[in-house]
């Protein structure tokens, strides 16, 4: 499969994502898929597609076989066939479309984002996804996610799609090691600490003043 545009990307995004959260109005019409790109919540980035440029997307994706039209309806509808296009499991591509919707995310966020088109059970769970997606062999299309170096200031790594190209992972910024690496929060702690022991040192040290002067020892 050659690489996908921006907007070929998003709208394939759009189908699987609207297949799970609006099944009464799945398939989509071409004026739902373009409300869904131009979507100004859950989407990275914010886009401002014309409904000609939806429908470009549309067609370039239906020579793919990844979209296809819907019939029995008098309105033209449109459902994404990624799944068997790509053979790919559900789980991978609920993860799939929610990187192409929301971009790179953390195990974690992943999780969560994608709790609406697959509920997974742990994090290692989508885990086990995400590898199987990076390791995808060639001969099936290659890798389709790439896991990134963790970003400086960042506690975990992220993932990102490959269904636009490839990404340049040695030019991303990478953090140091995780051994290294001490968050906001953890500072902010440290430093409430420290200010504790000076207060409990100041007290000491005016009790051993007080004392000394009772029993008239010199302090040295």
């Amino acid at each position: 499969m050659r690489v996908l545009s921006l907007l070929e990307a998003r709208v394939l995004g759009v189908l699987i994502e609207k297949a799970h959260t609006v099944p009464d109005s799945y398939p989509l019409s071409l004026n739902s898929m373009t409300l869904g790109c131009n979507q100004k919540t859950a989407r990275e980035p914010v886009l401002n597609a014309l409904e000609a440029e939806v429908q470009e997307g549309v067609d370039a994706l239906k020579a793919l076989h990844l979209v296809f039209e819907a019939s029995g309806s008098r309105v033209t509808r449109y459902e994404h066939n990624a799944g068997r296009a790509l053979g790919l499991p559900s789980q991978s591509v609920a993860l799939l479309a929610t990187l192409v919707l929301r971009g790179p995310q953390t195990v974690s966020e992943l999780r969560t984002a994608s709790e609406r088109l697959h509920r997974f059970a742990d994090l290692s769970s989508v885990e086990g996804f995400l590898d199987e997606l990076a390791a995808r062999p060639a001969e099936k299309g290659g890798a389709l996610v790439v896991k990134l170096p963790r970003a400086p200031g960042a506690r975990e790594a992220r993932w990102a799609h490959l269904l636009g190209g490839a990404i340049d992972v040695a030019a991303l910024p990478v953090a140091s090691d995780a051994a290294d690496f001490v968050a906001s929060g953890e500072i902010a702690a440290l430093k409430a600490q420290q200010a504790a022991m000076q207060c409990e040192l100041a007290e000491l040290r005016a009790l051993v003043e007080r004392l000394c002067a009772e029993l008239g020892v010199s302090r040295t």
